[in-house]
């Protein structure tokens, strides 16, 4: 199925290369000009994913990303940036950014980022439900419940969360999860990881636990329990 692709950049030239690109890719692109019409568009017609820039006149990327988060939108986001600074990088995840990508890049790339992002945030329904003690994750539904309670989780929550319970009582490296969640090199300086282990410890309470390993990496602990 093609997915719906907002893009989002307020220079016409990028914006509409993207939104070819999407189209070579096989989604269905709808372009915004600046954060406020992307939050309009947002409004009117869900979308699987948006490709958001950051440095825009009116609503700049970071407030579209925050607001969307605020409102309990999970919709997945790759940002684009064209400068080279770590804090954008670091800033983008914590208010929610599933992947990052520095202006200039590849058409290439960015179609294999937004590929990848849609795989990761759109689970094999067949694998995807998973129970944990009390915590139950289905990726179907994209609902997690503790003890029968929903819990609201953003995209990139749900996915950090569905890769502990895959692996429950195995330490689950750093660099491995910034590869798996987040599509980035180890070496990478960013502590968007203990972000968000720290927004699911918030989220779940005392239904899990989620052990810090220092040093190495993190480790949900309790009992798979098959169905």
């Amino acid at each position: 199925m093609p997915a719906s692709v907002l893009v989002v950049d307020d220079e016409r030239g990028v914006n509409d290369l993207i939104c070819d690109a999407m189209r070579l890719a096989g989604h269905e692109p709808v372009s915004a000009r600046d954060g406020a019409e992307a939050l309009d568009a947002l409004r009117l017609h869900p979308v699987d994913l948006v490709i958001l820039d950051i440095n825009m006149p009116r609503v700049d990327g970071f407030t579209v990303l925050s607001r969307m988060r605020e409102a309990g939108d999970a919709t997945p986001v790759i940002v684009l940036t064209a400068r080279q600074g770590a804090d954008d990088v670091r800033t983008g995840f914590e208010l929610g950014a599933d992947d990052f990508v520095r202006k200039p890049f590849g058409i290439e790339e960015l179609a294999l980022r937004v590929a990848a992002v849609l795989r990761r945030t759109n689970p094999d329904p067949v694998q995807s439900r998973i129970r944990v003690d009390g915590v139950t994750l289905d990726g179907r539904a994209h609902r997690v419940t503790c003890d029968g309670a929903d819990v609201e989780l953003s995209a990139t929550e749900f996915r950090l969360l569905q890769v502990l319970m895959e692996a429950p009582g195995e330490v689950l490296s750093k660099d491995f999860l910034l590869r798996r969640i987040w599509g980035l090199d180890g070496d990478a300086e960013t502590t968007v990881v203990e972000t968000y282990v720290s927004y699911l410890r918030r989220k779940l309470g005392t239904h899990v636990t989620i052990r810090t390993v220092r040093g190495v990496g993190y480790e949900l602990v309790g009992d798979r329990v098959r169905s």
